[in-house]
């Protein structure tokens, strides 16, 4: 077991990402008490069922009171209102940081509103699945997975070195980049995949040649490549817009390969058709 790294922790939105945090951080005890916050009573009651939390308070000032660590697991466009919200509770030293998929735009609408002695080392933990809430977390989310911390000129270097250290004892292998790295990564690797999903899922639903729905005949391919449709749409929606222009970027890459794709089946080129499929399969098999 490790020494208690965090005395308190404070989980902003006790969902899958900060509830597998909090869990995964007992589990190595290396967290003190965990105090939840989160809008939905119901949500917050089965998190200290479940023994995610310890307590909860539905106020962010309140929550994160004498905390040593917040975590920031709300949906990234709510991520600087909540920061407003729970100012006033926070105390000198509190270090900050979140899980948001999109940390540019983070960075830029939370580091101006900390005053000195508050923290922010702005961090993304690549894990997940499509459920959601208190019930879907578990320890092991983050095992062998990685964390992508962004560091910028304003992060403290004792800050950054805790919230890394926190990650390691989840259980994630720690990287550092920068924000327009990191942006510019998850919008082919995460977030094109997500709009992709989406679209197709629209696209067969909307399929009107037939009276019956035709995604009632979906199978296991079909289920499997669009399970992450089944993701939470606000979520995604605050994806979409605030990592626009690199998501746009990819979506272009996409386009031009899939215009290509479609040019080989409307001339029915066997010899093309291979050669597509064959590079995606090598590039495919790489990262296995």
């Amino acid at each position: 077991m490790a020494e208690i790294l965090i005395p308190r922790l404070a989980i902003i939105g006790v969902g899958l990402i900060g509830g597998s945090l909090a869990l995964a951080l007992k589990e190595a005890g290396a967290v003190g008490e965990v105090v939840g916050c989160g809008r939905g009573k119901p949500n917050l009651e089965k998190a200290i069922e479940l023994g995610v939390i310890d307590r909860y308070s539905r106020d962010p000032a309140d929550a994160v009171k004498d905390a040593d660590v917040v975590f920031l697991a709300t949906p990234v466009k709510t991520l600087a209102t909540v920061t407003r919200e729970m100012l006033p509770g926070l105390k000198p030293g509190a270090i900050l940081t979140d899980g948001g998929s999109v940390k540019g735009e983070v960075a830029r609408s939370i580091e101006p509103l900390l005053p000195e002695r508050i923290h922010f080392v702005a961090g993304h933990p690549i894990a997940g699945t499509e459920k959601s809430g208190a019930e879907a977390a578990f320890a092991t989310l983050y095992q062998g997975k990685r964390c992508i911390l962004t560091p910028t000129e304003k992060t403290d270097p004792e800050a950054l070195e805790l919230v890394a250290q926190m990650w390691r004892l989840a259980g994630s292998n720690v990287e550092s980049m920068s924000l327009e790295k990191h942006d510019k990564i998850l919008a082919a690797i995460s977030h094109l995949p997500h709009m992709v999903a989406y679209s197709l899922v629209n696209a067969v639903g909307s399929y009107d040649h037939y009276e019956e729905n035709i995604l009632e005949y979906s199978a296991g391919g079909f289920r499997d490549f669009t399970r992450i449709a089944s993701s939470d749409p606000t979520m995604w929606r605050d994806i979409a817009e605030t990592n626009r222009e690199a998501l746009l970027e990819m979506m272009e890459q996409f386009e031009t390969f899939f215009a290509e794709l479609k040019t080989d089946v409307a001339e029915g080129s066997g010899e093309k058709l291979f050669e597509f499929f064959h590079r995606s399969k090598e590039l495919r098999d790489a990262i296995l």
